[in-house]
C-alpha cells in the first residue's frame, strides 16, 4: 500500500467519542462566589535556568492543601490565573509562573523560546521547589507546554487541566486573528508590534480580549485596567517583541513536527488523568481540536463550555474549577487504586 493510500485509510479509522467531563459537586467541594474585585496574587522572583523567573502564589486554607502550577499562554501572564486559582484555594497551594519572557519575568538566558525550553523551565522549577507532583493547569501555548511536561516528565504530574491548548491546526478559520500569520513574517513582526505599541494601553488590552473572550463586554473594568497595565510594563521590556514573535515561531515549530515527538504523538504517551475544557466560541485554537486532543489522551474527559472563547479560567472560572476539582477525584481513586495493585502484587495487603 503506498504512504497516500495507508494515510487515507487511517484518516477513515472510526475515532472513539470522547468522555464526558464530569463537575464536583457543590456539596462535595463547596466554592466561593467569583470575587472579580480580588487584585492580583502577590510573587517574587526566581532564578531558575539563569534566568529571574516571577511566580504568584495563591495560597491555600486547606490544613494539607495539594500542590497546583498554572501556565499561561502566548503573550499571558500569571494573572490570567487569579479567579481561578482563588477558588481552587480552599484545596490547592497554587503557583502561577510567568514564562521567561512574558509578565515580570526576565527574558530567558538561554535566549531560547521554543516550547521545549519553556518546559524545560517549569520542569526545573518543579525539581528546584521539589513541588511535584502537581496539579498542571495549561491554557494555549501553556497547554503545549503542559502536554509536553506530562508526556515527558510523568512523575511530576498529579492530574493535567487542558484548556484550549495550542495544538497543531494550520487551517484558516473565519474570525481568527489575520495578524498572527503576519507576525512570523521575518521584519514584519516586529514593525507589527512597534505599530501597536502606538496605541493606548487600554485599545491595545481589548484588542487581545476582544480576541480571546467570547464576550469582552463581560470583562470587569478592573481586569481591563490590569490587563493595560500588564500592556505598559511590557513596553519597557527591551525583550517583549522578541518574546512574543519567537514563541510564536516556537509555536509553529511544533505544529509542524512529526515523528515520536510530534503533539499528537506526545498526547499518545501522557499517562496523568486529564481533562479538556475548550470553548465554543474559541477563534485562536478551533473547539473541532477538542474531541481530537481529548481521544488522543488515554485517561482524558473533555467539557466544551457553550458561549465561552480562548480562555475558559478567566470567562468561566468556576465551571472551569468544578471540572478540575472533579479531576482530582478521579485522579486520587486512580491513585490510591494503582496503589492496591502495588501491594497486591508485592504478596502485602488484602
Amino acid at each position: 500500500m503506498s504512504p497516500t493510500a495507508m494515510r487515507i485509510a487511517r484518516s477513515r479509522r472510526p475515532v472513539r467519542s470522547p468522555r464526558p467531563a464530569e463537575l464536583a459537586g457543590a456539596q462535595e467541594f463547596p466554592l466561593t462566589r467569583v470575587d472579580s474585585d480580588i487584585p492580583p496574587w502577590p510573587g517574587d522572583y526566581e532564578t531558575i535556568a539563569g534566568t529571574d523567573v516571577f511566580i504568584r502564589k495563591t495560597p491555600s486554607t486547606a490544613a494539607r492543601p495539594e500542590p497546583a502550577l498554572y501556565v499561561h499562554g502566548l503573550g499571558g501572564a500569571s494573572t490570567n490565573f487569579t479567579d481561578l486559582a482563588d477558588l481552587l484555594s480552599p484545596y490547592f497551594d497554587g503557583h502561577a509562573l510567568d514564562l521567561p519572557g512574558f509578565g515580570r519575568s526576565g527574558a530567558p538566558a538561554s535566549d531560547r523560546y521554543t516550547i521545549q525550553a519553556h518546559t524545560d523551565v517549569v520542569i526545573e522549577y518543579l525539581r528546584r521547589t521539589d513541588r511535584g507532583p502537581v496539579h498542571l493547569v495549561g491554557n494555549s501555548m501553556g497547554g503545549a507546554i503542559a502536554i509536553r511536561l506530562a508526556a515527558t516528565r510523568p512523575d511530576l504530574v498529579r492530574t493535567l487541566t487542558l484548556i484550549s491548548p495550542a495544538v497543531p491546526d494550520l487551517r484558516p478559520r473565519q474570525g481568527g486573528d489575520l495578524l498572527l500569520p503576519m507576525l512570523m513574517m521575518p521584519g514584519i513582526g516586529v514593525r507589527a508590534l512597534r505599530k501597536l505599541d502606538q496605541g493606548s494601553p487600554k485599545r491595545r488590552a481589548m484588542a487581545t480580549i476582544t480576541l480571546c473572550f467570547a464576550h469582552p463586554e463581560l470583562v470587569p473594568q478592573n481586569r481591563i485596567a490590569e490587563a493595560a497595565e500588564d500592556v505598559l510594563l511590557r513596553r519597557d521590556q527591551s525583550w517583549a517583541h522578541d518574546a512574543m514573535l519567537s514563541s510564536l515561531r516556537g509555536i509553529a515549530r511544533m505544529y509542524l513536527t512529526h515523528g515520536r515527538n510530534s503533539a499528537w504523538r506526545l498526547m499518545s504517551r501522557i499517562e496523568a488523568p486529564t481533562v479538556v475544557v475548550w470553548g465554543q466560541q474559541d477563534k485562536l485554537v478551533h473547539v473541532s481540536n477538542a474531541p481530537k486532543v481529548a481521544t488522543a489522551i488515554a485517561d482524558a474527559t473533555l467539557l466544551v463550555l457553550p458561549e465561552i472563547g480562548h480562555v475558559a479560567q478567566l470567562e468561566d472560572p468556576a465551571v472551569t474549577a468544578r471540572a478540575i476539582l472533579a479531576l482530582t477525584v478521579r485522579g486520587s481513586a486512580l491513585t490510591h487504586g494503582r496503589g492496591n495493585e502495588r501491594q497486591n502484587s508485592s504478596g502485602v495487603g488484602a
